[in-house]
């Protein structure tokens, strides 16, 4: 085995490799979180909106699988099969459907563990399973079976994970600015327009509406008074580099898009969309699906494109579309039971305040830097990630020789 490296099952690398729960512990308002695949987000953790059980479900699910810092989690059953996450927190949790890889330190650094994980040649184990399969799975008995290269000098996987750790911590940190811009712009939208605290508010009375009492000046219009759906033809000759953004690529709670694809990967109902536009997931709302464009590209008919009517409003409509109140009220009237949907005719009848044009001229000047600087850094993750996958496959292999790199400092 060149370079170093050598070959091994899962199993010979980790003190342990299980999964998680297959039942449904009943949820309580407050407990422990239970971890699932769509918490399973871009490598992390995604903790903000997980199911929660009690002490006594948690305890019997960490009887079979307790995930500890250092830990590799492993998507192996469902549409999201192969995500995986690095546990990075010492924050106790239990899993479900999700396979636990726990490391032998004295074999494997655990960060490089997970990067082998995520690396194209243990992922193609993933997409095998996914190829015509309604609910693709992979059992424990094939995941520990499953034979890795890996290098055996471990300073030299403490080397390889350092270098691609600094593009998640990047990663990270860009993620952590983005959440702090978005509740700002939130927290501003609430404060002006739903609470009605906007500046020089105390001189203005309130009258009645079909809403309740609004400021006077103000109308309870429609969301279509705010936007119109975009449907713009989609046509190869002029369109076919722009960035894919289709719903299944979409966040969900965050107005920033992250993961492109390429308009050849889907072939029928792809329309464009225009830097400015929001995307609104019209298929089950509740996953909450909806961004702000910093760039033109094309999408498919199962997102709306909300395109402001004038300037002024990008910044408020995004923010309107993205609010919980927006989700909730697109949710209830939503038709069809497994695939519930919001129709634009019903959507854009909403009733939606409407302050006067200096007050949205207002919080345009603020919000909208906002929404640019999250654009950028949406961009720039998408810039380290891309440079960090690049480099993955060639530390692992040992295409790019790490033994002369200075060792990696303790943080």
């Amino acid at each position: 085995m060149k370079c170093g490296l050598t070959e091994a099952s899962l199993a010979e690398v980790c003190s342990l490799v299980t999964d998680g729960t297959h039942d449904t512990p009943k949820r309580v308002p407050s407990g422990f979180p239970l971890i699932k695949a769509k918490e399973i987000v871009t490598g992390q953790i995604d903790f903000s909106s997980c199911d929660q059980i009690s002490e006594t479900e948690h305890r019997k699910v960490i009887a079979r699988s307790k995930p500890e810092f250092g830990d590799t989690l492993f998507t192996h059953i469902g549409a999201s099969l192969g995500a995986a996450a690095y546990v990075n927190t010492t924050r106790e949790f239990s899993i479900k459907n999700i396979a636990l890889f726990k490391p032998n330190p004295a074999v494997i650094d655990a960060r490089y563990l997970y990067y082998v994980v995520v690396s194209p040649e243990f992922q193609s184990l993933a997409i095998g399973r996914k190829t015509g399969s309604a609910q693709p799975f992979l059992g424990l008995n094939q995941l520990r079976g499953h034979r890795i290269h890996y290098h055996r000098d471990l300073l030299i996987q403490s080397r390889i994970a350092g270098i691609l750790s600094a593009y998640d911590e990047l990663i990270e940190n860009s993620q952590r600015r983005i959440k702090i811009l978005e509740a700002m712009a939130r927290a501003l939208y609430r404060e002006w327009f739903v609470h009605f605290r906007f500046p020089g508010h105390e001189s203005v009375p309130r009258v009645p509406s079909p809403l309740g009492e609004i400021p006077q000046g103000w109308e309870v219009r429609k969301l279509g008074d705010l936007c119109t759906l975009a449907k713009d033809a989609y046509r190869d000759s002029h369109h076919s580099e722009f960035p894919l953004l289709d719903l299944a690529r979409m966040p969900s709670r965050t107005l920033a898009p992250q993961e492109t694809g390429k308009p050849s990967e889907l072939t029928t109902s792809r329309i464009v969309f225009q830097q400015g536009d929001t995307l609104f997931g019209a298929i089950r709302c509740y996953l909450h699906k909806v961004v702000v464009m910093h760039y033109s590209g094309v999408t498919n008919t199962s997102v709306l494109v909300l395109r402001p009517k004038r300037a002024l409003f990008r910044s408020l409509l995004a923010v309107i579309a993205s609010d919980a109140d927006t989700i909730r009220w697109a949710e209830t009237h939503s038709t069809g039971t497994k695939m519930p949907v919001i129709n634009w005719g019903v959507f854009q009848k909403m009733p939606t305040p409407i302050p006067s044009q200096a007050l949205a001229q207002e919080y345009e000047r603020l919000a909208g830097p906002m929404l640019d600087e999250i654009g950028a850094l949406a961009t720039q993750i998408q810039n380290l990630r891309r440079t960090r996958d690049l480099l993955l496959p060639r530390l692992l292999s040992g295409q790019i020789d790490v033994a002369n790199l200075a060792d990696p400092v303790a943080a």
